[in-house]
């Protein structure tokens, strides 16, 4: 949508000010009647989301803070690096002039960088930054965002579920202080965030929401067993129906919605947490990971786990999620990681969260574009398009 408008002071005219806000395209662009871009959609934005913006700074700023009173160590890790390991995710690639013969991955995770230093010597070390992952772009993902992860030695799962219940509960008082004494006009989601959280274990939880018993996930014939299930639901399958992709769906439909108010979902089967540690279900025997992911309102807030620190298991585990490859994800062996591993990684709980998700909670925003300072990345590609079609 394109408004030809003539020389007028846009931002004197509170009216048209207001007209131009009700404009809620993303790919909006206003122009003055001589053709030259007058300013994008993000700008009039600024006039309605600057106090988003600025919360979501209080935001990072208590995350921080909590971990530097913790004595926690923060770093930067490398953003551009031959490979991206981390997660299972389409990595953007680009090249590097002194290294033309080589693909250079942009990171999706910060997550084995981390790692690599708490192998050397850092026992309490986190990093707020960003990650890219050249995948969909919707209302609660975009392909650059940022996250806060912390890794601390000799800390288990429950440590991290407690840690997680503290911090996030104290940042939901921090900010109802915020929008009661500086942003008036935040409505921030009315769930209430108060420790402890509830509980649901994977297998158990699923079970009971399908009436009937998952299969043994580590026989060969798991991946059709599973699939028959989603069927026989009416359940479409995933575009690469591997197991952990259907794993998920089945977690998708059944679980996540039971998460409204703050909801740890744990133990997940092993294939779905390769860079986990992993044990026997005390109840069914399935082979599980030391994991929990935190949902409020049906969305994912943060990932814990304890990490896999056997070079020898995280090698089995490495080929195991390259049985499950798919499309370009980035799940190739990472080589230098494992011999890291063998230096020896002490027993460490490793936590992530998506900070634009966590500010959309605390802010009663809608889109993840909203609390980005220049929107998704569908607006800051519209304006280069635009401008080059002038």
């Amino acid at each position: 949508m394109a408004l030809l408008l003539s020389s007028v002071n846009l931002y004197a005219n509170k009216a048209l000010m207001e007209f131009l806000t009700e404009q809620r395209e993303e790919s909006c662009l206003y122009f003055c009647a001589n053709c030259h871009v007058y300013f994008l959609h993000v700008f009039v934005d600024f006039q309605q989301n600057s106090k988003i913006v600025r919360h979501e700074a209080q935001i990072i700023q208590y995350l921080r803070q909590y971990l530097l009173r913790s004595d926690y160590v923060e770093v930067q890790t490398p953003i551009l690096a031959e490979g991206a390991g981390g997660a299972v995710a389409r990595p953007f690639r680009t090249a590097a002039t002194e290294f033309s013969d080589r693909v250079i991955s942009l990171r999706i995770a910060p997550e084995l960088w981390l790692k690599r230093m708490v192998i050397g010597g850092f026992d309490r070390v986190f990093e707020i930054g960003p990650s890219f992952r050249n995948e969909g772009l919707d209302s609660i993902h975009n392909p650059e965002f940022t996250t806060c992860e912390f890794y601390r030695t000799y800390f288990g799962l429950e440590d991290l579920i407690g840690m997680t219940e503290d911090m996030f509960a104290g940042l939901a008082d921090h900010v109802k202080l915020l929008v009661a004494k500086s942003f008036p006009s935040l409505k921030p989601a009315s769930t209430s965030i108060e420790a402890p959280f509830k509980r649901i274990d994977f297998i158990s939880g699923l079970e009971t929401a399908i009436n009937q018993q998952l299969p043994n996930l580590l026989l060969p014939d798991a991946n059709d067993e599973v699939a028959k299930i989603l069927r026989d639901r009416s359940i479409a399958l995933p575009s690469s129906p591997t197991l952990p992709q259907m794993l998920d769906r089945l977690s998708a439909t059944y679980l996540e919605p039971q998460c409204q108010t703050p909801t740890f979902i744990m133990h997940h089967p092993e294939c779905l947490s390769p860079l986990a540690k992993s044990f026997l279900h005390p109840d069914n025997s399935q082979r599980i990971a030391a994991r929990a992911e935190l949902f409020v309102n049906s969305q994912e807030i943060a990932n814990m786990y304890e990490e896999e620190n056997s070079p020898f298991e995280q090698r089995r585990k490495f080929l195991e999620q390259n049985s499950h490859r798919t499309g370009e994800s980035s799940s190739v062996m990472d080589e230098s990681y494992l011999e890291a591993l063998e230096w020896g990684l002490p027993p460490t709980g490793g936590f992530g969260c998506g900070i634009d998700r966590l500010c959309m909670l605390m802010s009663g925003a809608q889109r993840i574009g909203d609390v980005l300072s220049f929107g998704s990345l569908r607006n800051v590609v519209s304006l280069r398009r635009a401008v080059a079609a002038r």
